[in-house]
């Protein structure tokens, strides 16, 4: 079978530009490592400079770097600042939410069986506490709302899953899982790694309880970053023992000749963050990415890289691989998974395309494809000649 040609718009989108240079190369990969952009690694080569000469770290670079951080991840996904904790992965906040909940003996958590292990890995350390954590297998690639229903019983306490699967780019039904949770008085926690950045996300509306995320993927930030926002109703009942001098004081208040140390309860989300907030070398690239991105318009960045996407699947031969991730509709995101048919070459394949200069990942032993916003149509048709190459 001769491959179909490519569909959908050959423009490259103005901000391609801000990435790069790839030295040839087709970077289609961004759910493991998303490309800094130019405006983030100006930002990173300023803060090295301020290291270089120590005197350049002023008093108001140092305070102003989590806070400007914290501005635009909130104003990202449509929070109060004061509800965004500045992280250094997803773990993180899923961490503050395990070790903080005050769980009841019998409590129980719901996880999918298959998903990435960090949604399922805090949870299981509460087994001393009396914590049960169920997997649910899923009748298709993730959980369905009424699968779910079904699985809710009266010690149900938390349902933990992933917005985007990692290993087969399938997309859950975050509206109508999280309105279901509403229903049922059950925790929502979505993992928006892999989707952070490419789809837009408005927390004060979505029905979910909290969301935690990474910098280094779609957000196209340094690796060792990310975020958590929770409900501030759910981060008031947390009983985790936290308190960073920084989020309590301030570098100024040092100069005093007395410090003032008591706890304050007003610091919000600030509580919890992670120690070293003026991680200058991580957060302020991390900064400049998201303000960045936030300046694109997430809308406008999702509906160039779903250009990208269609075009592969509508240029992929299935003849020679198997489309696992879905086709069409909303459970279809930007992770292309797919698998040659036999399955036991998708290794040669890897190997094959990394050989010519095309960048993909092997996910629970399928391939996949995660183009982004400095991706062009001409990526994806060299990307599909070489598939077509390497499996014959």
């Amino acid at each position: 079978m001769t491959r179909a040609p490519t569909k959908g718009p050959d423009a490259v989108a103005p901000w391609v530009k801000d990435f790069g240079p790839f030295d040839g190369r087709v970077w289609l990969n961004a759910a493991h490592q998303g490309a800094l952009s130019r405006p983030a690694r100006d930002a990173a080569a300023d803060a090295v400079a301020w290291k270089v000469q120590p005197w350049e770290m002023t008093t108001e670079r140092f305070s102003q770097t989590p806070e400007t951080l914290r501005r635009a991840l909130a104003g990202l996904i449509g929070a109060d600042p004061d509800d965004v904790i500045l992280a250094n992965s997803a773990s993180y906040g899923l961490h503050l939410l395990a070790n903080g909940i005050p769980w009841r003996d019998g409590d129980e958590v719901l996880v999918m069986q298959g998903d990435f292990p960090s949604d399922i890995l805090p949870w299981m350390g509460l087994a001393d506490r009396g914590v049960s954590v169920r997997p649910l297998k899923p009748r298709g690639r993730v959980l369905d709302a009424d699968e779910i229903a079904a699985a809710i019983g009266p010690r149900t306490r938390l349902l933990c899953l992933t917005w985007v699967h990692s290993f087969s780019g399938h997309a859950i039904d975050l509206d109508a899982i999280g309105r279901l949770c509403r229903e049922q008085g059950v925790l929502f926690v979505a993992n928006a790694a892999q989707a952070i950045g490419v789809r837009p996300l408005d927390v004060s509306t979505a029905p979910v309880d909290a969301v935690v995320g990474v910098g280094w993927k779609f957000l196209c930030g340094p690796y060792g970053t990310g975020f958590a926002w929770m409900r501030p109703e759910v981060r008031r009942v947390l009983r985790y023992n936290q308190s960073y001098w920084l989020n309590m004081l301030t570098s100024d208040d040092l100069g005093r000749d007395a410090l003032d140390l008591t706890l304050r309860a007003d610091v919000g989300a600030r509580r919890y963050d992670v120690f070293g907030t003026a991680n200058f070398f991580n957060f302020v690239p991390f900064g400049a990415a998201v303000t960045y991105l936030a300046g694109l318009r997430l809308e406008r960045v999702r509906d160039y890289v779903n250009s990208l996407v269609q075009r592969f699947v509508d240029g992929l031969d299935r003849d020679l691989y198997r489309l696992i991730s879905p086709e069409r509709g909303t459970g279809r995101s930007t992770l292309i998974v797919i698998s040659h048919r036999d399955r036991a070459r998708n290794e040669a394949v890897h190997a094959a395309l990394r050989a010519k200069g095309i960048h993909v990942a092997v996910r629970a032993g399928a391939l996949r494809v995660a183009p982004h916003l400095y991706n062009t149509p001409a990526d994806i048709d060299r990307a599909l000649d070489a598939f077509d190459r390497a499996a014959r």
